[in-house]
Order: structure tokens, then sequence, then C-alpha cells
């Protein structure tokens, strides 16, 4: 068993706790330091992040899109 609180799971986050998670388990990759079991379930958990970043992105590209095209044109 670990020590480590839980996570919530990456879909229950807001994209910039999503966003900052992220940043911090590249961060913690690129530092180094830690097992391969570790870095594997970092880099999991990076993925995760990514794809749940990328969601939102994508999100907020379809409303700018919709409003957009919604707007009555001068």
């Amino acid at each position: 068993m670990s020590d480590a609180p839980a996570q919530p799971a990456p879909d229950q986050l807001s994209y910039e706790e999503a966003r900052e998670e992220l940043i911090e388990v590249v961060r913690t990759l690129e530092a180094g330091g830690t097992t391969l079991e570790e870095s594997l379930a970092l880099w999991e958990r990076g993925e995760a992040l990514a794809k749940v970043c990328q969601s939102w992105l994508d999100g907020a590209r379809t409303r700018l899109d919709e409003a957009i095209g919604n707007e009555p044109e001068d």
C-alpha cells in the first residue's frame, strides 16, 4: 500500500487543475530519481491528464466556433 494520498480521477479535474498537475508530472519525470515503476505510473497519469486537457480545449474550441457561427454578420 502506498503512503501517497489518493488522487482524483483526471476526468474530475478542471482544465487548470489538470494542467498544473501535468506540469508537475513532467517536472518530476524530467528531474529523474524515480524508480521505473514510479516513472511508469507518472507517465500513465500524465497521459490521462493530457487527454483531459485536450478534451477541455476541444470543448472550448467547439463553443467558440458555435458562438462565432451564430453571430449576425455586419
